[in-house]
C-alpha cells in the first residue's frame, strides 16, 4: 500500500501531529513500508498457531498468599471523625 502526501497529512491531522512540510516524503515512505509488512504478514496461515500471553515460555514467580497483617481496623476508626457499624461516615457531596 503506498501513502501520498496528502494521507500523511490527514494521518498527522487525526493524531494531532505537528510535521514539516519537508519531511512528509520520508513519512510517508515509512509509514508505506509499515503497511505492506502488515500486508505480508497477513497472508502468512496461522491457523495452527496458538495464541501467546508472552514471546517466552516462562511462568512466573508466585509467593504463597499470607495475611502480614492483623486487622486494625478498630485502631484506624478510633481515630477518625465519624464510624458507624465499623463503616467511615463522610459529609454528604452530592445532592
Amino acid at each position: 500500500m503506498s501513502l501520498g502526501p496528502d494521507d500523511v497529512k490527514a494521518i498527522a491531522h487525526l493524531a494531532r501531529l505537528n510535521i514539516n512540510e519537508a519531511d512528509i516524503d520520508n513519512y510517508a515512505g515509512s509509514l508505506s513500508s509499515i503497511l505492506d509488512l502488515v500486508a505480508q504478514m497477513n497472508t502468512v496461515n496461522s491457523d495452527d498457531v496458538k495464541p501467546m500471553a508472552h514471546p517466552m515460555d516462562v511462568s512466573q514467580r508466585l509467593r504463597p498468599d499470607e495475611v502480614l497483617e492483623e486487622n486494625q481496623r478498630e485502631r484506624f476508626q478510633a481515630i477518625a471523625p465519624q464510624t458507624e457499624n465499623g463503616l467511615y461516615l463522610v459529609p454528604k457531596v452530592i445532592e
